[in-house]
């Protein structure tokens, strides 16, 4: 099988640069490892920001249908001390330009969008190799073949498709995350409820914290953030849910009831979350007929800008292959040359926030970020 546009991964990088070739009818083929859709949760909530996200999906044709998804109040955010104290609170009064949306209600608009085929299911990678001529053949597990004349890499942390252009494999980033969910908060546990509030909220202490934020239907979505080894969380058996939570919560020994109950409270089994990182400015010299885009390209830990970043890859990437007709490699060298510096940025910009979620001077810094001033107490 050839195609002209072979894309790795139905992710939200993958599906993006899809639904943009298609609005310039340029036809794609996406290959995801997954048996469907539905095979695996999407999730949580994603902000979409105003400057890069919302700008894909304007490109996507898709602003109606992402303004159907917004999730309203959930900008809201709060700060809060160990102890339960407010420190921050501010709410979401509808001028923010990083409205909340379900990851999974997201990604199914640009499955949505393409045409019947276009995303090929049950095609795990088995491996790459370039086969003259700027051509790559892609063969799968269940013993297929693709040979494609452009091969993009959208295949996430783990990218078959990075080995092409790139040495470089992710790093643990020393920190690693816990989640957890409360279903039907208001009613089942209204004290973790009332702390988390409508949107967002931060408990932080040096190297660890507790993280929530208000899903659809009340659900309470917490991040657990704590910093070690990962001997130190692989030791801990999540097998069992209830032995598990109470490990993790007594990282947080003293803290207020209603912010270690979004722990041991969990209507799910903690699932832990090791924090990968790709270096730094990560970049490669140009490759003839491959390139990657989203984690693929330039994975960090989560920061905001994950999600928003893989969108606008594949929108940029889609909008400069149709700006260069016949000249794939100039569209690359224009996509990869503004790609570049703007990962790096925003892995840089990662690691200050991290600094201030959870270094020595935590909740100042992020007290101050958000309001411009110091904390008083």
């Amino acid at each position: 099988m050839t195609t002209d546009v072979t894309i790795i991964g139905a992710g939200l990088a993958g599906l993006t640069l899809a639904r943009v070739l298609h609005v310039h009818g340029i036809p794609s083929t996406v290959y995801e490892a997954e048996a469907s859709p539905m095979a695996r949760a999407q999730g949580g909530m994603l902000d979409i920001h105003d400057y890069n996200g919302q700008v894909a999906l304007r490109a996507a044709g898709l602003t109606d249908e992402f303004r159907g998804l917004v999730l309203e109040g959930r900008q809201a955010t709060r700060i809060l001390d160990p102890d339960g104290t407010v420190l921050f609170d501010e709410a979401d009064d509808g001028t923010g330009g990083r409205p909340e949306v379900q990851r999974g209600e997201l990604r199914q608009i640009l499955l949505d969008s393409l045409p019947a085929g276009t995303v090929r299911w049950g095609h795990k990678v088995r491996g790459v190799r370039p086969c003259g001529e700027g051509r790559h053949e892609v063969a799968f597990t269940d013993g297929t073949v693709a040979v494609t004349s452009l091969l993009v890499g959208a295949d996430g942390a783990w990218s078959r498709v990075r080995p092409l252009l790139s040495d470089a494999v992710p790093e643990y980033t020393g920190r690693s995350f816990v989640e957890t969910y409360l279903f039907d908060s208001d009613t089942r546990h209204p004290a973790a409820a009332k702390a988390v509030g409508g949107g967002s909220m931060f408990a932080l202490a040096p190297g660890k914290g507790i993280q929530a934020h208000r899903e659809k239907g009340d659900t309470l979505h917490t991040y657990v953030a704590l910093t070690g080894p990962l001997d130190w969380f692989a030791a801990i058996d999540v097998t069992d849910a209830t032995a598990a939570a109470a490990r993790i919560a007594r990282e947080f020994d003293g803290w207020a009831p209603e912010l270690t109950a979004l722990i041991t409270d969990s209507d799910t089994a903690p699932t832990l979350r090791p924090l990968y990182a790709l270096p730094m400015g990560h970049r490669w010299d140009r490759v003839r007929g491959v390139t990657l885009i989203g984690d693929a390209a330039h994975l960090s830990a989560p920061n905001g800008e994950g999600a928003n970043l893989a969108l606008y890859d594949g929108a940029q990437l889609g909008e400069a292959l149709a700006a260069h007709p016949g000249d794939t490699e100039a569209a690359l060298v224009e996509y990869e040359r503004a790609m570049f510096p703007r990962g790096a940025e925003a892995a840089a910009e990662g690691a200050r926030l991290y600094e201030l979620l959870f270094g020595a001077d935590t909740p100042h810094g992020l007290f101050a970020l958000f309001t411009g001033g110091a904390l008083t107490s």
